[in-house]
């Protein structure tokens, strides 16, 4: 099928990844696909929670959110009540990265991820977890000398992105922007480390039920597309 931006369907969208964007977190980035924009930011704190204080152990754990802006009708601000969704994807984000870390030998030091969303269309919540892995990196980098357990934890671990996938029209299309995830059939979000081991894999048939041979030319056209984005990532911690 022909795609309205003039991709194939197994291609990205185009990828850019600003390192230290902003200027007071121990690490952060912004992070482009195509029209879509996050800003990841990565804080370290010396605490960690209750029920983990003396066990010697770290501990990761993210939030994200949309801008009212960053959509064609105002978000409103969730400041009483995070909703579902947001709960959701924070804990797809922080499981995501966990993956990546072995907290066990962090020592007792806690890593607050930030994921705002500036401009939304469609995989946002995949361009969050592949941001939030440089900015974590720039900031376990920042902190070499504070916190060496820090920064040999976070280097130890393998490179973690992710991308959406779905079917369109019947066919499989990779990094899906709002139009296309729309009226996709079905609609995956893939999350993998630089190993190819998969992280997390979540999809739902939005009409009808999906083949395992559907399922497999999903996965199939996500890999290349998560290899172009370790990449891009590894690009963005060598400026």
């Amino acid at each position: 099928m022909s795609r309205l931006d003039g991709r194939t369907a197994g291609a990205l969208r185009p990828v850019r990844i600003t390192p230290n964007y902003l200027k007071h977190p121990a690490g952060s980035c912004l992070i482009e696909m195509g029209h879509t924009k996050v800003i990841c930011s990565a804080s370290v704190e010396d605490f960690v929670p209750k029920w983990m204080k003396g066990s010697g152990k770290g501990w990761l754990t993210a939030e994200y959110g949309m801008l009212p802006g960053c959509s064609g009708q105002r978000i409103q601000r969730e400041r009483l009540k995070v909703g579902g969704r947001t709960q959701e994807i924070q804990r797809l984000i922080g499981r995501s990265l966990r993956a990546s870390v072995d907290l066990s030998k962090m020592g007792e030091c806690a890593l607050l991820i930030d994921c705002d969303v500036m401009d939304a269309d469609g995989g946002t919540r995949t361009a969050s977890i592949t941001g939030a892995w440089v900015a974590m990196k720039l900031a376990a980098r920042k902190m070499k000398e504070q916190i060496p357990l820090l920064f040999e934890a976070v280097e130890a671990g393998k490179a973690v992105a992710a991308v959406s996938v779905g079917m369109v029209s019947g066919e499989a299309l990779l990094d899906l922007p709002y139009e296309e995830d729309s009226r996709a059939e079905v609609d995956m979000n893939i999350v993998m480390n630089a190993d190819r081991h998969f992280i997390e894999v979540q999809g739902c048939a939005e009409g009808k039920p999906f083949s395992g041979d559907q399922l497999q030319k999903m996965l199939a056209i996500a890999t290349p597309g998560l290899e172009e984005l370790f990449k891009a990532q590894q690009q963005a911690l060598h400026v």
